[in-house]
């Protein structure tokens, strides 16, 4: 890398396309130099998650988007290699918001998790104790608020969110049914992740009906990954007092605002609650959540997937894969090595 900072910037806005290649663009600038209280960090691993979709595009969500020509935002795992901030010294492992490049210099409030490596392999901490599981623990624990016995469905239930939802369910004591793309992806979800049931929604035809028979007493925690036709399908069989996080909507577009079921008699018969997660909301919670996510790796009692590219380059491919579906497990990008 010497002396310049590869990036990927933000070339163009998604169009009626959606999210192409073109959106991007490699650049190579200088290496950036930290100033008083500042660290500079070299960044591992890139990740690429369905999040990155909303926060390209033109209309604010819960960010504001990422600007026309500026680094594509993204969580990273990078090794501090200058710090002028005891509490932050060199040759730490840390997990942030460095964005899509080599270098990034930080003055530590973008930085979300400080990593150990008695944690486990580097990867996990862009998945299991990153961003993807946390989510994936926080917003079932404290939305879904399983109980043992309670039937826990969950939507892209291979996917590296839903994947580490439906065993963390499992773990306390629940059934699970598991919702996915592909015949493999339901092998997956049965013989590596535990669920008791996975349906292929793109082959099921009346997903109401296989739901049926997957949850014959119906669903009590509903981990909604991608709003459509699965959550259609679920909000039929809610029981009573029902809790359902939603996060995520990948499965319809932000634009135009879709038309379809009204959910409001269902909720209100079966007495249930939605309520959206973002997880920098329960930030105060993202170490110890980690804590408890690395004991059950480390107890086998959670499996997990790393779909790995190399170089800086791969990065853009590798999201368009996520975005359609077809990474094998977390995705990430690897363009350096630790010291």
């Amino acid at each position: 890398m010497g002396d310049v900072n590869r990036q990927i910037v933000l070339a163009e806005r998604p169009g009626r396309h959606g999210v192409t290649l073109d959106c991007f663009r490699l650049e190579v600038a200088e290496k950036p130099r930290p100033g008083p209280g500042q660290l500079l960090i070299r960044n591992l691993y890139l990740s690429c998650e369905p999040a990155q979709r909303g926060w390209i595009a033109a209309g604010a969500n819960y960010s504001e988007p990422v600007p026309l020509g500026g680094v594509m935002r993204s969580f990273a795992l990078g090794q501090i290699v200058e710090s002028d901030d005891s509490h932050w010294p060199a040759g730490s492992l840390v997990y942030g918001r460095f964005g899509w490049q080599d270098w990034h210099v930080s003055d530590g409030r973008d930085i979300d998790r400080r990593c150990h490596a008695a944690d486990g392999p580097l990867e996990l901490n862009l998945h299991l104790l990153g961003l993807t599981g946390l989510t994936a623990y926080l917003a079932l624990t404290e939305i879904g608020r399983p109980k043992a016995g309670e039937t826990v469905a969950v939507s892209t239930a291979a996917g590296a969110v839903g994947s580490v939802a439906g065993q963390v369910a499992k773990i306390l004591g629940c059934r699970t049914v598991g919702f996915t793309g592909s015949a493999g992806k339901v092998r997956q979800c049965l013989d590596e992740f535990g669920y008791d049931a996975a349906i292929d929604y793109k082959t099921a035809g009346d997903l109401e009906a296989a739901l049926k028979a997957a949850a014959p007493e119906g669903v009590d925690v509903y981990y909604d990954n991608t709003s459509g036709p699965v959550s259609d399908a679920v909000m039929t069989r809610l029981r009573q007092g029902a809790r359902i996080a939603i996060v995520g909507t990948m499965a319809i577009p932000s634009h135009p605002v879709p038309q379809g079921p009204r959910y409001n008699r269902a909720i209100l018969v079966n007495r249930a609650t939605v309520t959206g997660f973002l997880a920098f909301d329960w930030k105060a919670q993202f170490d110890a959540a980690a804590k408890q996510l690395a004991i059950w790796h480390r107890e086998g009692r959670i499996h997990t997937r790393h779909d790995v590219a190399e170089g800086i380059e791969a990065a853009p491919a590798h999201l368009l894969r996520v975005l359609k579906g077809e990474n094998d497990g977390k995705a990430m990008v690897r363009i350096a090595e630790a010291e």
